[in-house]
Formats: structure tokens, C-alpha cells, sequence
């Protein structure tokens, strides 16, 4: 079994910055895709963004494109959401998940393994 732990949520205003960071252990982080999905009270989860397994292309939702990062250090089996210029429609328990293939993906059936979500508070 995959474990993927996530951390760095928290408390944030408008304008803002947080990294949050996903821990994996349990297979070869260094052959999966992975991505990062958020959900909101009351609303569907939804994609957020993806690396492939090299950290040589990524992809990412319109609402967040020139304001996530997203990274991955294989070497420390880690991957990484840099969020900078947050908004309150930002707020959502961000979930980290892994891929079976090596590609990166933005949908939610490709990803096999989940975080527990980690929570990300923006105010305004």
C-alpha cells in the first residue's frame, strides 16, 4: 500500500502564500504521476494540478494557473504545491494523490492512491 501524508495547510490571508507538501512512501515515487485536487464544502473535488514522474511537465487547473507551482524531489519522495496570491475561493482540503502511470493527469480516476487532505483557509 501507498502512504501519501500531506502538510503545510493552515490559516492565510488574501494575497498570501503556503506550500504545502505530500510525503510518500510504500512504491517507487519516482515512476508516478502525481496531482494535487481540492474540495470544498458542499462541492466536488477537483483537480488542481499534476507532474509526470520526471518533474519535466506539468499541467494546471484554469482557476489556479499563474499562481501554483507544483514540484516534486524524487530523491526525498516529496512533492511539492507552491500556492502564491490566494483567494478566499482557494479554501479547500487539498488532497495530494498518485498515479500507476508515468504521465500526469487531471483526472480524478487515473490517481489510485490519496492523501488524507490537509485543510487551506484563505480570508479575506
Amino acid at each position: 500500500q501507498v502512504q501519501l501524508v500531506e502538510s503545510g495547510g493552515g490559516l492565510v490571508q488574501a494575497g498570501g502564500s503556503l506550500r504545502l507538501s505530500c510525503a510518500a512512501s510504500g512504491r517507487t515515487f519516482s515512476s508516478s504521476g502525481m496531482g494535487w485536487f481540492r474540495q470544498a464544502p458542499g462541492k466536488e473535488r477537483e483537480f488542481v494540478a499534476t507532474i509526470n514522474w520526471s518533474g519535466g511537465s506539468t499541467y494546471y487547473a484554469d482557476s489556479v494557473k499563474g499562481r501554483f507551482t507544483i514540484s516534486r524531489d524524487n530523491a526525498k519522495n516529496t512533492v511539492y504545491l507552491q500556492m502564491n496570491s490566494l483567494k478566499p475561493e482557494d479554501t479547500a482540503v487539498y488532497y495530494c494523490a498518485a498515479a500507476l502511470g508515468l504521465s500526469y493527469y487531471s483526472s480524478r480516476g487515473a490517481y489510485k492512491y490519496w492523501g488524507q487532505g490537509t485543510q487551506v483557509t484563505v480570508s479575506s
